[in-house]
Parts: structure tokens; sequence; C-alpha cells
């Protein structure tokens, strides 16, 4: 599907437009796990998450005549956002599908980036209805959040830098939406390091790439976690075809776990994460991924643009 060189490719091709982001080592969880730590700190980057990674490499790919339609995409924040965000500074026209109930901070800050954003679809379900019709009377380029091949090669450079910048992982672990990221950190990290453990992780209440994986082919879900950065209501296709390629591994943390690792991540590490970013964190204080002594370990923060009120909520319980 793709391969190390689509995303040194993509490496290239957003240099110096993205943060290099720094790789954290927690000697707390360090000494508690018998491990070497390390949390890469994606909250840091540009627009607040990875997403702007791939959305750069996207829509450097595009024709002038491309360009002169616009690009649509659909997004409850993050990859508004990343797509908004490079738009801009691309000069483009950019469309952003969302829903009702999307985060209204999130939403304020893809119009701030200069996004026209539909939320007429009432849940991640119908908005991709509404994408598809958008899409049609448009004529737009659609810029996926999850199943593109250049936007997966984009997000795959967090994965080169943990391997540039830190001791050699034995262990990745990424939070999951749609499978974007896990599957492009899968795809560099194996080429390099074809023994490291890769896993996905996923609220139990989101599951969109584990029931994926399970099936064998991308499935519907009805998404109902806190986390609504990883509320995907499927996976990507060609993001199942990877992570089974790659043999990518699959945990499910529940809305406890998630809500004591987001408040461990702030005190303990002072980053302000939004809750999905806390994900990997979850299943390493949870048990529900289990590393062995001496292994060097690396987290995924993947982002910081967390709600200040879910954030007072969740620390003050």
């Amino acid at each position: 599907m793709i391969s190390i060189d689509d995303v040194e490719r993509a490496a290239r091709t957003i240099a110096g437009r993205v943060h290099r982001t720094p790789l954290l080592r927690s000697a707390t969880l360090s000494q508690q796990l018998r491990a070497d730590v390390h949390f890469k700190a994606e909250l840091f980057q540009r627009t607040g998450a990875f997403k702007v990674r791939g959305a750069l490499n996207r829509l450097a790919e595009l024709t002038d005549e491309e360009r002169a339609r616009g690009v649509i995409t659909i997004s409850a924040g993050n990859h508004a956002q990343a797509v908004a965000w490079a738009a801009r500074e691309a000069g483009l026209d950019a469309l952003v599908v969302s829903w009702k109930t999307a985060d209204t901070l999130k939403m304020a800050a893809t119009r701030g980036y200069g996004a026209t954003v539909d939320q007429e679809a009432g849940d991640p379900t119908t908005a991709f209805d509404r994408l598809a019709e958008l899409h049609e009377e448009t004529g737009r380029t659609l810029v996926h959040p999850f199943n593109d091949l250049a936007v997966i090669a984009g997000q795959g450079t967090v994965g080169l830098e943990v391997l540039e910048d830190g001791p050699a992982p034995d262990v990745v672990l990424v939070p999951v939406g749609g499978g974007g990221l896990v599957s492009g950190i899968a795809t560099a990290v194996k080429a390099r390091r074809p023994g490291a453990r890769v896993i996905a992780v996923e609220p139990e209440l989101s599951t969109a790439l584990h029931d994926g994986l399970k099936a064998g082919e991308s499935v519907p879900v009805m998404p109902r976690s806190a986390a609504d950065a990883l509320n995907a209501p499927f996976a990507g296709e060609r993001c199942v075809q990877i992570c089974t390629e790659l043999e990518v591994e699959s945990v499910l943390v529940d809305e406890e776990a998630l809500a004591e690792a987001f408040r461990w991540i702030y005190v303990r590490m002072k980053l302000a994460c939004e809750l999905g970013a806390a994900a990997t964190t979850a299943a390493l204080l949870s048990g529900a991924v289990r590393v062995e002594p001496g292994q060097t370990v690396v987290a995924v923060v993947s982002g910081g643009n967390v709600a200040p009120k879910q954030a007072a909520a969740i620390l003050a319980t």
C-alpha cells in the first residue's frame, strides 16, 4: 500500500512546515514498568495535533485544476483544523463537513483558519452521507482524514521522528480513531525495526479498527466514547489492510482508564493533552499492554485540543 520510501518522501515534503515534536522520557513510568518509557508529544504540533502532517502531504499532490476547485474533508475537529490551516497556507479554499455535536472550540478554530464549516449532519455516520453529497455537488478534491495513502504517509513521519530522535523502540503505542496514524507509524517503524510491536489503542466505546481487524475489512461501528477525537464510525479500508499486513496489535481501554490516564499525564508529565491522546498512557497504566523489563516504549500523545470544561471536569474527579 505504502512503503518507507513514501513516508520519507512525505517527510521531505513537509519539512520546515511542521514542528519536530519532542520525545519526553518519564522517569516515573519507566521505574514503575521497569522499562524505558517515552512520550511523543504531538500535542505541541501545529494546530495542536499530528493531523497537519498528513494534510500538508496530501495538498502537496494537488494538480493546478484540483487547487482551483478547492478541497473538502470531514472531521470533528483535529483533521478539520489541520486541513483548514494547510489550505490557508497553500492559498486554497476549504470546506469542512462536521456534525451538530462537534466540539465548539475546534469548529471555531477551523473557521478561524479560513475554512467553511457545514454542520447539517446530526452525528458522525450521517456526516459521511453529507460529505458524499457535498463532494459530488461541489466537485472539490476530497482530503480523507484517514483512508488516503498520502495522508497516511504524512502521519507516518511521526514514526520516523521516533526512530531518529531516541533509542530504538521495542514497543510503540498509538491512539486510534480511523487508523491513519497507526498505519503510517507502523509502516515507518516496521521497515526499520521489524521486530518492534506497534499497538493500536482504542476506547471500548469506539472500536472501528479493532472490529475491522477482526472482520478482515472495514465495518461500521457506533462510536460513543468521551474521547471524541477517536470516534470514527469506521476504520479506513486501507488502514485495515496495512495494519493486518504489518501485524499491528489492537487493545481496548475503558472510559475510566482514559480519565485516569488523562489525570496522570497532566500531573506527572505536565502535558495538557486531549482525552483520546491519553489512550496510550491508559493502556500502560491499566495493564492492557504489558512490556518486558528493559524494553524501550514510546507512547504517542496525539493531540492537545481539549475543551477546558471537559479537562476541568476530568481533573476534578
